[in-house]
């Protein structure tokens, strides 16, 4: 029944899509039906066939071992954080990323990812009949992040129309960003954070060729040089670049846990004022109520459906950090189902706060005209980022039971 429940959810994410469509009729049914194919298959052989398994495993310890190696640096600083029975979740979850930032930036620096996303998205590309850029896009978030990913395109996006520039700022909604999986597997199983994902890459253009279908002439479907390119071919010495990009992992450390801080801190505060009304008032219990429709139609049953409501709604408001910090110690107690289900749908930088994040990098890049068509469309934003994580989660909860 509840895989049933599941397959009727996946249905019912995707019309959701389609009712809130800008133009119906500019919709490219061919391509969106590839596109599930091939997340349908994605998630079936991720989950499912041993190699798959062993992938993502493999992937999983890869980032593990990234962070042992993060902690023989932490241990040197201050081996009284490491030295404890239970690392705290700076220690253990932000700390290590002063490693794993630099390594990207070095491959980025090196040319390796810039590579790597230049291929994966022509690929990506070829097989939906998406336009390059976008496709390129997809690919580029997931390794760089959202705000990262649009700077370092800032020339594309001056060049594009302003309604693809609004599909981006959808797409935006759904990234992570690879630097700080390190610090998501460490909260989470990390083999549902892994093949998160791709299939969130995925489905990034398949919600965005829903909600907001675009014609691509030949003459447009040009991916241009990013910025941070030089013409002449010379960069950064690089122990400069090395340090700026160890420091701005130490910016990255201090925003994530000023924001963790600050929301559960919010949080509690307005689960106080909402007590003071009824004791039985909190926001995690008004969340559940209104998320329970979208929780249930991933296939759980009727408390894990309220629980998972909870959850992400919490998380829509906060962010993911503060719903890991809350089942980091509870979740290998949840049936499979759950978990996964769970574990993919968190697996995003789809809140509020990051709606604020992009119309801000947006403003700084494009046209004043550009940025307000885009402030017009934060409905759209949201509904994209929910629909992205709606469905990935029930891509792969329909394997997982």
């Amino acid at each position: 029944m509840y895989l049933v429940v599941n397959i009727i959810g996946l249905v019912i994410f995707l019309a959701i899509g389609f009712l809130f469509s800008k133009d119906r009729k500019a919709i490219q049914w061919k391509s969106i039906a590839i596109m599930v194919v091939l997340n349908l298959v994605l998630a079936w052989f991720l989950t499912s066939f041993g190699i798959g398994r062993a992938i993502v495993s493999g992937a999983a310890d890869g980032f593990n071992w990234l962070v042992q190696v993060a902690y023989v640096g932490i241990e040197f600083a201050l081996p009284s954080w490491v030295h404890v029975k239970q690392m705290d979740f700076v220690t253990s979850a932000l700390l290590p990323i002063l490693l794993i930032v630099p390594l990207f930036d070095i491959l980025t620096y090196i040319g390796v990812l810039p590579f790597i996303i230049k291929w994966i998205g022509k690929g990506l590309s070829f097989i939906t009949g998406q336009p390059k850029f976008e496709s390129f896009f997809a690919v580029e978030m997931m390794f760089l992040g959202n705000t990262e990913a649009l700077a370092v395109s800032s020339l594309q996006l001056k060049k594009m129309k302003a309604q693809r520039n609004v599909t981006l700022a959808m797409m935006s909604m759904s990234c992570v960003t690879a630097s700080i999986i390190g610090a998501y597997i460490q909260m989470m199983p990390g083999r549902f954070v892994l093949t998160a994902i791709p299939i969130n890459i995925i489905n990034a253009i398949i919600v965005t060729s829903l909600l907001n279908p675009v014609t691509v002439t030949p003459e447009e479907d040009t991916v241009a040089k990013l910025s941070g390119e030089s013409e002449s071919g010379k960069k950064e010495p690089f122990f400069s670049f090395l340090g700026d990009s160890i420091l701005g992992a130490g910016k990255l450390i201090l925003i994530i846990a000023a924001n963790v801080i600050a929301f559960v801190a919010l949080a509690a505060l307005i689960d106080k004022i909402l007590q003071l009304v009824n004791p039985w008032l909190t926001l995690e219990h008004i969340l559940g109520i209104i998320m329970y429709p979208f929780a249930w139609l991933l296939g759980l049953n009727g408390h894990d459906s309220f629980q998972m409501a909870q959850y992400m709604g919490t998380k829509l408001v906060t962010n993911e950090f503060v719903v890991m910090g809350k089942v980091t110690g509870i979740v290998g107690k949840f049936d499979p189902h759950f978990k996964a289900v769970l574990t993919v749908f968190i697996t995003s930088f789809a809140n509020f706060s990051t709606l604020g994040m992009i119309i801000g990098c947006f403003k700084g890049i494009v046209s004043k005209e550009k940025n307000d068509t885009i402030s017009k469309n934060v409905g759209y934003m949201l509904l994209s980022g929910i629909l992205v994580s709606l469905l990935s989660a029930a891509f792969v909860g329909l394997f997982v039971w």
